[in-house]
């Protein structure tokens, strides 16, 4: 899949089953544990196409202190191309390398004039043919995977100046979110810069059934890529979350991957998802989670790379026991 394709955008504004796409840049300072997370998204709710909203999120990571807001607009203020990456939200637009925007709520604001360059190939969470056809319901990529940011980003009036911070542009899309789902994601460990770690473990509710554990791995380390994310290894692989870790585990022909992300509660911000069919999911979202990650060949001794606080790792779920104040943002609905 080429980049072009891999940013198109899916939306059909007649579609009256439900839909959800988003566009999202994340990056982290060199060694501070510092972060930021941008979203550019449409929803359309389920048999109501009319009422089609654009969403424009912004997350600043400064250690403990976390800064959050996020603006909804009228789909008639929201461009979105099905050609390359090319969106627009209100003021704010999103083009290949560059994204410009701002959001101001719940008495936050951030703004930001970005760039982004390098990375390597698109990297895809599952097979490129099920890209096509509605199974699984929600599909995610990463379009540019060990991106190198710059520009300025303002934080409530603090202007920070971001220079090689490494990360990621993203893009996923569905008719519904996955009922309950860990993901992780790790731009360069600490003595690996060049490493890329996607992970992700989920559960389906089929009328009053849960199934089994679901989950990916991919990682490219050393010059060679690992996927474990073909259907073959969906059950296969060990992946599950709880508060407030994940862990992903799988086999790779001679090689057994294992990678475990967690962050203390004060590391993550709470923040409520409309769901296309209805209701809300709660996602538990940390830019700054630590990942350890070891990788065991055959006949040989296992090694093991740290991210101390530069990994992605987001918990979705319906509701539960947590400590993390979720957010009160406003609704696309």
């Amino acid at each position: 899949m080429n980049l072009a394709s891999c940013n198109a955008s899916r939306l059909d504004l007649q579609n009256r089953k439900g839909f959800y796409e988003s566009w999202f840049l994340r990056a982290n300072h060199p060694q501070r544990p510092q972060g930021f997370w941008i979203r550019y998204t449409n929803f359309l709710p389920r048999g109501r196409p009319e009422a089609a909203k654009g969403e424009l999120w912004a997350i600043f990571f400064d250690g403990e202190r976390i800064t959050a807001a996020k603006n909804v607009y009228a789909i008639d203020e929201c461009r979105f191309s099905g050609d390359d990456l090319g969106v627009t939200i209100g003021p704010a637009r999103l083009e290949p390398g560059n994204l410009v925007g701002e959001v101001d709520g719940g008495g936050n604001s951030l703004a930001w004039d970005l760039t982004w360059s390098g990375g390597g190939p698109p990297l895809l969470d599952f097979p490129e043919s099920l890209y096509q056809g509605g199974f699984p319901k929600a599909k995610a990529l990463v379009s540019a995977p060990g991106a190198s940011f710059a520009g300025r980003l303002v934080v409530n009036g603090e202007e920070h100046v971001l220079s090689d911070w490494v990360g990621s542009q993203n893009h996923n899309w569905g008719q519904r979110h996955t009922d309950l789902y860990g993901w992780g994601q790790v731009a360069g460990f600490d003595g690996a810069p060049e490493a890329f770690l996607e992970c992700g473990a989920g559960k389906l509710k089929i009328g009053p059934f849960w199934t089994p554990w679901v989950s990916i791995l991919v990682l490219r380390l050393e010059g060679e890529e690992h996927r474990l994310n073909a259907p073959r290894f969906w059950l296969r692989n060990d992946g599950r979350f709880e508060f407030y870790k994940l862990h992903v585990a799988g086999r790779s022909q001679d090689n057994h991957i294992s990678a475990l992300f967690e962050a203390p509660p004060s590391a993550f911000v709470g923040l409520p998802y409309a769901n296309p069919p209805g209701g809300f999911k709660t996602c538990l979202n940390s830019k700054i989670a630590r990942c350890e990650l070891t990788v065991t060949r055959a006949g040989q001794s296992p090694r093991v790379w740290v991210s101390e606080h530069r990994a992605a790792l987001e918990l979705t779920f319906d509701s539960g026991d947590h400590e993390v104040p979720v957010l009160d943002l406003p609704s696309p609905c």
